[in-house]
């Protein structure tokens, strides 16, 4: 078993890579694999909605980080996104990835159980954990809950290292996340029966 865990945050080890960190070991302590990757610096091409990918299995974008994040989806069996906040909201540069990624990628996604997590220095955290947890609650994945909020705090570098509350929050989440993954409720396992989709518009 494997969790893979997305850096949102162009700094490779600021606080969120301190709160997914914290994570990532009780997973491993837990017997999970955890593996961390750091979207960087760099621009993220957003969606266009071209609809190519529908045709090509992929996005039509062919860039290093789509690539990389896409590869490793097929070897993970969950999902934690960590973002910092920026006005009351995720990484721009994070959500341009995402969006491309669970709408190219859904069958990549789709059942693994999944948890947002949102670092900040006062405010913003929850409306940042609303908005990554829209695309888990699309995507037929299963949210994983910890026994707060997923929010750890800090605004200079390593000062989420302080926030003990936080780093518990990260450590239960991580082991709320390998029982459900214990318990069986993997992917490619027990998948109920899909209906033929529905798809409705307001304009008539």
């Amino acid at each position: 078993m494997k969790v893979l865990l997305i850096n949102g945050s162009p700094r490779r080890e600021g606080n969120t890579f301190i709160a997914l960190s914290e994570a990532a070991r009780a997973l491993e302590a837990e017997g999970v694999g955890a593996e961390i990757v750091s979207i960087g610096t760099k621009a993220v091409q957003g969606c266009i909605a071209c609809g190519k990918c529908a045709e090509l299995g992929r996005c039509v974008f062919n860039d290093a980080l789509y690539n990389e994040v896409r590869e490793k989806l097929v070897g993970a069996d969950a999902l934690v996104v960590g973002s910092l906040v920026y006005y009351a909201g995720p990484n721009g540069s994070l959500c341009a990835l995402l969006d491309r990624l669970f709408y190219s990628c859904s069958d990549r996604l789709a059942y693994k159980p999944a948890a947002a997590v949102a670092v900040c220095r006062r405010g913003g955290a929850s409306a940042t954990f609303d908005r990554l947890n829209k695309y888990f609650t699309i995507s037929n994945m299963p949210v994983v809950s910890s026994q707060y909020w997923n929010s750890v705090h800090g605004r200079l570098p390593g000062e989420a290292a302080q926030d003990a509350e936080g780093l518990q929050t990260m450590r239960v989440l991580a082991r709320n996340m390998a029982r459900m993954l214990r318990a069986g409720l993997l992917a490619s396992e027990g998948r109920p029966e899909p209906e033929e989709r529905v798809v409705t518009s307001f304009i008539r």
